[in-house]
């Protein structure tokens, strides 16, 4: 059993990418070893019967990573659709209900601040029920919760609604980096990592976008159930696709002392605590940005309507490719340059965004998507291996800081909009964005893993 992480110091970063990275990458063990064939015989050994300790991982240009890769890019889709689908209504919301900006964007914060929660809850029921139940469960409620909030006629119950879908959408973010980082060979783990947020690109753009434009020629109550709708089928999509985990190990019961030592451990760990601090600075500065674009291109001298306002969330292409870019990218080179190349790009396009012309303002958001991405692609890929152990639980705290950056200064947002217009809007992303990437300069270098030559 894998020692408790202790706090940081100069020998704990090889001690813990060893923990996760130090496999062999040639074969899996061999079987006859630690198997007792005589217990077995008669009995059909597969890669799921296998115990964790010396099942194979699963590799690139297989069948199963081929699954794989689609089942996890379903849940990032059905996901960050539901999630963020709101974010183009938010002008229809301030004036349907008769609220501020501010106000109007409680539909969004409530719902990843209660996921920020609801992260930490699902890390650890997912101990006992599995990854790949929890996850269906949570895909399936939240696309449930997103049809009764179409029919809900007032902005309470709205609201609550969204906090709602927050909290049962938590099943999916932690526990799908959490089985990326115990099912697939770490040699491959990058370019994963990139498909599933490459599914959550896509789908943060396609619920955005898709709402835009279905509000062009019906109600964005009729919209938000035909999304709904959709998110059910790749539920059921998703849970016929994934494979059966190889390596996770149930532990029965609730033991909070388990799950409170795990969470601690992660939080004495410093070099984990500066991928974290990146994740909370990451979303503080795109879903910011977004929250606000959508009233200042909707206000002069622009004057969009929401359908051309959605258009813009086709950046999130740019956030798709540069996901896979950044995946491969970071199992070659590292995360570090990545990360710090990532928030220069948001720093250049926030400026970018303070130009009068709309095609340069385009440009900026553009440029603010590919850099988000980047990061966000190298930074979750890279807690896994620095946690070592709990993987789990260092997925949830990650996440946890990530949308308590997406809730917290989303809203807070709404002061900087009210009392300086955009370019006080892009003071606070800016500073951001500036502040990440010089943390992103003290993020460890992992040690590198030895490859067998060529035979």
């Amino acid at each position: 059993m894998a020692a408790p992480i202790a706090a940081s110091g100069d020998a704990l970063e090889n001690t813990l990418v060893q923990t996760v990275l130090a496999r062999d990458l040639t074969a899996p063990p061999a079987i006859s070893d630690a198997i007792d064939a005589e217990a077995l015989e008669g009995d059909a050994v597969t890669a799921e019967t296998l115990p964790p300790a010396i099942a194979p991982f699963i590799r690139r240009g297989t069948a199963e990573y081929r699954r794989a890769g689609l089942a996890l890019f379903l849940a990032g889709f059905a996901s960050f659709s539901l999630l963020y689908c709101v974010q183009p209504l938010l002008p229809d919301f301030a004036r349907s209900f008769g609220v501020s900006p501010a106000e109007s964007a409680l539909a969004l914060s409530l719902t990843t601040g209660m996921l920020a929660v609801a992260i930490l809850i699902a890390s650890v029921f997912s101990q006992a029920w599995g990854r790949r139940g929890l996850m269906f469960g949570s895909m399936l409620f939240g696309a449930a919760l997103n049809l009764v909030a179409a029919m809900i006629p007032s902005w309470h119950g709205l609201l609550i609604a969204r906090a709602a879908e927050g909290l049962v959408l938590g099943g999916v973010p932690a526990v799908a980096m959490a089985w990326l980082a115990e099912e697939i060979d770490p040699a491959h783990l990058g370019k994963a990592m990139g498909l599933y947020v490459g599914g959550t690109a896509f789908g943060a753009m396609l619920g955005r976008v898709g709402m835009g434009l279905m509000t062009e020629f019906t109600s964005w109550r009729m919209a938000l159930g035909v999304l709904g709708a959709l998110c059910l089928v790749s539920a059921l999509g998703f849970v016929l696709l994934l494979p059966a985990s190889r390596h996770f190990v149930p532990k029965a019961g609730f033991d909070p002392a388990f799950h409170l030592k795990a969470w601690a451990g992660h939080l004495r760990n410093r070099r984990l605590l500066r991928v974290y601090a990146i994740g909370f600075m990451l979303t503080s500065i795109f879903v910011t940005l977004f929250n606000y674009a959508t009233f200042r291109l909707a206000g002069e001298p622009y004057g969009l309507n929401p359908t051309q306002i959605s258009l813009i969330f086709l950046c999130y292409g740019f956030g798709v490719v540069s996901s896979q870019v950044s995946g491969s990218l970071s199992d070659r080179f590292g995360r570090r340059p990545l990360l710090v190349a990532g928030f220069a790009l948001m720093l250049a396009g926030v400026a970018l965004t303070l130009a009068a012309p709309l095609t340069l303002v385009v440009a900026g958001i553009a440029l603010v998507t590919i850099g988000f991405f980047v990061t966000h692609s190298a930074a979750s890929g890279a807690v896994g291996p620095l946690a070592g152990t709990a993987k789990g639980h260092a997925a949830s705290l990650y996440l946890l800081f990530y949308y308590i950056g997406s809730s917290l200064i989303g809203s807070v947002g709404g002061w900087f909009w009210s009392h300086g217009g955009w370019p006080f809007v892009c003071l606070l992303t800016g500073g951001f964005a500036l502040a990440g990437a010089l943390l992103s300069l003290t993020v460890p270098v992992p040690a590198k893993v030895a490859r067998p030559a060529a035979k």
